[in-house]
Parts: structure tokens; C-alpha cells; sequence
């Protein structure tokens, strides 16, 4: 009679977790943080504080500036930052070739970005993130979502351009999306769920990030469990021609 040896057993347990540890660890990386509004919700025709919050996502650069453009098809008529510092905001304001009709007035200009920039020495650090909150004054009240379109700039010159539309009927979420805000009624009992064309960027990031991990428990503890079976399996004794196992 033999017996296999527990190396064996043990060595299949050990490929059996680095799998499903390279499995979670694939899956952390796909959740990555990007630029969004948070909490990504306001009320129609109301004057609301838009947050912008902004990871940086490289190992060796700062973040030094972010430009948001806002939309003119629903246009915000006017928008007010508050103090940062270490940063300086400037709002740019635009003539609309066409009047747009909302809040009962023809909207004529309106604000068409807000940048602000990191004064000399200071930027958003590595594994930092940073909010930057703007008053927006009567968003539109026929619409339902509005999307703001976000450069990030790095100190080593890269930008990234979050500028992609939200994906829709269930597609794949774009790799770079635009920051959007959901607009609700504001007698609303409750929060509606977020159109599935307008899915903001955080509710996708946390989502995913949830689902992800989920998955990596349960395929953690199925890798356990296939571990153990097969230890179980390689420690049975094996006969031979002959001989009758041991009770």
C-alpha cells in the first residue's frame, strides 16, 4: 500500500489559491476611481452645489489642473466657486447662439467652464484624491441628466479626457466617461434609480467595485473547497494488484 505524498496535495491547494487570488486582485483593478460628481443627484430648477471629486490614478505625477465644461443644451446660467487651498478656479461665461427656454426664461449666456488650477508647489499627490465643489443656479427643469465633460492634467503633461457618453442599455461602461448629474423632481418621495443612459460614474465605480468583490469571495471559497478535495483525494491510499485497502 501507498500513500501519495501531502506535497503534492499541497502544491495543487497553493496553484488553486494563486488563481483566485490573481483572480481578485484582476478584479480591484478594474474598479478604478475616476472623475465624478458626487453625490450625483440634484433637484430640477433648483440652485445646487455640483462636487467634482477627482482621484489622481498615476504612481509618479500630481494632478494640477481639471477644466469642466458644462453643458449648453441645458444651460446653467450662472455658477459660483468657493475657496480651495492651493488652488485657483476661474468661471468662463459664454453667449448661447440660441436662447434656451427653461425655469419659465429664455437663458441667453450662460457658464461654460469652470477650471481651476494648482498654484506652484501643489497638486493632488499620488493615492489622493480631491473635491471641488461649484454652485450651479437654476439647473434646467426638463431634463434629466446633464453631463459635464473633464480634463485632468497631470504635472508630467498628461491629460486625461473624461469625455465619453455614459453607456447605455447595459453596454460596457467607457473607459474614460464624463462626470454626470442626475436631475429628480424635487417632490420626489424617494430617490428614482438613474437612467440607464445616464448612469453617473460613481454609482458604476461602486457597483462594479461591489459586484467584484462579491465575486472574488465566492470564487475564493470555491477555490478553498476545490483545495481541500483534492488533499482529501491525496491522502486515500492507492492499492495494488492484490492487496485490499487498510480499514
Amino acid at each position: 500500500m501507498s500513500l501519495r505524498t501531502p506535497s503534492r496535495a499541497l502544491t495543487r491547494i497553493g496553484a488553486v489559491a494563486t488563481v483566485t487570488l490573481a483572480v481578485v486582485l484582476l478584479g480591484a483593478g478594474v474598479a478604478a476611481a475616476h472623475v465624478e460628481t458626487d453625490p450625483g443627484q440634484a433637484n430640477r430648477g433648483d440652485d445646487a452645489v455640483i462636487t467634482f471629486r477627482v482621484p489622481n490614478e498615476e504612481d509618479s505625477a500630481g494632478v494640477v489642473k481639471l477644466e469642466v465644461a458644462f453643458p449648453l443644451d441645458h444651460p446653467v446660467p450662472n455658477a459660483s466657486t468657493t475657496s480651495i487651498p492651493g488652488w485657483t478656479a476661474d468661471v468662463t461665461m459664454t453667449t448661447l447662439p440660441k436662447a434656451v427656454h427653461q425655469n419659465n426664461s429664455d437663458v441667453k449666456s450662460a457658464v461654460q467652464t469652470v477650471t481651476w488650477t494648482a498654484d506652484p508647489g501643489n497638486q493632488i499627490q499620488p493615492g489622493e484624491f480631491l473635491r471641488f465643489p461649484v454652485l450651479a443656479e437654476a439647473l434646467s427643469d426638463n431634463a434629466d441628466t446633464l453631463t459635464f465633460k473633464a480634463l485632468q492634467t497631470y504635472s508630467n503633461g498628461d491629460v486625461v479626457r473624461w469625455i465619453d457618453p455614459p453607456a447605455v442599455n447595459g453596454a460596457p461602461e467607457p473607459e474614460h466617461p464624463a462626470p454626470t448629474l442626475t436631475l429628480v423632481s424635487a417632490d420626489s418621495d424617494a430617490s428614482p434609480a438613474k437612467p440607464a443612459d445616464a448612469t453617473t460614474a460613481a454609482s458604476t465605480s461602486d457597483s462594479t467595485a461591489r459586484w467584484l468583490g462579491g465575486a472574488g469571495l465566492v470564487i475564493g471559497i470555491l477555490g478553498l473547497a476545490l483545495g481541500i478535495v483534492i488533499a482529501v483525494r491525496g491522502r486515500r491510499p492507492v492499492t495494488t494488484a492484490g492487496e485490499t485497502p487498510t480499514e
